[in-house]
């Protein structure tokens, strides 16, 4: 009898677990999601939240942060700072500045574990980086270990339970603005690779396992290069890892970090959108000066300015990242407004600007967040106005805005979406929004962890 009721009991937690994540639910190991292109495979996205409706979970975090969150499994990652740089015109002292890896049961957003990292000395807080701060970069999951960039302190290896594998310095260099460090780390085959261009300028190749150093490539002009970089497909038979870098297009050995082409280009200063890439070309925006957009077809070899460039265009970006889908190129700028390109010929299709609740125009520098395709719809997350949903479709239809009107902080990162639940993350909290209705889920009930009771400094040792 007990055997049959234990085999019971077995049985309903596997119906459940069945039910609870389906077995087709796709990960977001990294910034800009699993093919680092942000879009999404999901099908069953919600398109209606607020502080009271579709509401899964809402856990308070120790402080700020610009980085997204990233999805494995049963488990959420996202990173913060605390302890320097929260407010303009107290922002304390230097030594006192942590980095945060905190670790969330996607099921209940309680804290599993949360790791604290005393910094190293970073720029000071003044400028433009009060606008992003100490914790940009996302990490990124193998489903095994999370790595996390935290700029010069450096490169760090966690398991899934928390403990440190490995720790790796970067430099402690400053870029010529001292804009602090952006870019996120991402994975190719057995290798995480860091764009350290403010910390050393170069760009570094570590064993994922050990953290030891395979390939480092140092390059001046990667000074004020924000972006992640991006392994392409060229054939069956090569890779190559493009970055956008002031002035010009690289495209690199990921295997070696030798160069193999570059392509000249007009934007200059900062670069910080990444790239994106449809199968053949790969497409650049940003700038500060002189501003523009470029598509150059990838491959070859030495300076393809001339044979690979497909068009240039002076629309751009200069902080999110685009989108590539269905022959046009998508983006919404800083200033909140939304661009459509032909990704044949560079053509415009249209420039609209996107509308708050009210119906008002979203006001410049509203936006630092890249936007989300899912199910053939944008998500653009604003830093105050809430979350616009655009249809994606080469004709400008805004569709709705979602905002929690409990929470005035700043909303900079992009968006994870993964088995049907949207993550996105404020200065001051991490949200799960879920559609009540979502096919394979349980309804979606409110649970909102709203103290920071829960990462105390236990949870950090």
């Amino acid at each position: 009898m007990q055997l049959k009721t234990t085999t019971a009991a077995c049985a309903l937690l596997l119906l459940v677990a069945a039910f609870s994540v389906p077995a087709d639910a796709e990960n977001w190991p990294g910034f800009r999601g699993p093919k680092c292109s942000g879009v999404s495979a999901e099908k069953n996205p919600p398109t209606k939240w607020s502080d009271s409706e579709n509401l899964k979970w809402k856990t308070a975090l120790p402080g700020p942060g610009s980085s997204s969150p990233v999805v494995w499994g049963d488990k959420v990652f996202v990173t913060c700072y605390s302890g320097y740089g929260i407010e303009k015109r107290s922002p304390g002292e230097m030594k006192n500045l942590k980095r945060h890896l905190i670790c969330l049961d996607r099921a209940s957003g309680k804290v599993l574990w949360n790791k604290i990292v005393a910094a190293v000395p970073e720029d000071s807080y003044r400028g433009f980086i009060c606008e992003h701060g100490y914790a940009s970069q996302t990490p990124v999951t193998d489903g095994k270990s999370v790595f996390v960039f935290f700029g010069k302190t450096g490169v760090i290896a966690f398991d899934f339970d928390g403990k440190q594998l490995w720790k790796k310095s970067m430099g402690t260099m400053s870029g010529s603005k001292r804009w602090g460090a952006a870019s996120s780390p991402i994975l190719y085959k057995d290798t995480v690779i860091v764009n350290a261009s403010d910390e050393g300028r170069k760009i570094v190749a570590l064993d994922k396992a050990t953290g030891k150093e395979k390939w480092n490539a140092p390059a001046d002009s990667l000074d004020l290069t924000y972006n992640t970089p991006l392994v392409v497909t060229v054939s069956p038979t090569r890779k190559d890892l493009v970055i956008a870098v002031p002035e010009e297009l690289w495209g690199m050995n990921p295997d070696t970090g030798k160069l193999r082409w570059y392509a000249e280009m007009k934007p200059n200063g900062n670069i910080s959108p990444s790239v994106v890439y449809d199968g053949s070309v790969v497409y650049a925006t940003g700038g500060y000066r002189v501003k523009g957009t470029v598509a150059i077809q990838a491959g070859g070899k030495g300076n393809v300015t001339t044979s690979r460039k497909k068009w240039a265009s002076p629309d751009s970006s200069y902080v999110p990242s685009p989108i590539v889908r269905g022959g046009h190129l998508y983006w919404v700028n800083e200033s909140g407004q939304m661009f459509c390109l032909s990704t044949k010929t560079g053509k415009r299709i249209y420039r609209e600007k996107l509308s708050r609740a009210d119906g008002s125009s979203i006001p410049s520098r509203s936006v630092y967040a890249s936007i989300v395709e899912i199910a053939g719809k944008f998500y653009a997350v604003t830093r105050k106005h809430g979350t616009v949903i655009i249809a994606a479709e080469p004709k400008f239809r805004q569709i709705t805005v979602n905002q929690f009107k409990s929470d005035t902080s700043d909303f900079n990162a992009s968006p994870a979406v993964s088995n049907g639940q949207l993550f996105l993350r404020s200065n001051k909290f991490i949200y799960c929004v879920q559609a009540s209705k979502t096919p394979g889920l349980a309804s979606a009930k409110p649970n909102t962890n709203t103290t920071l009771g829960q990462i105390g400094p236990k949870t950090g040792r």
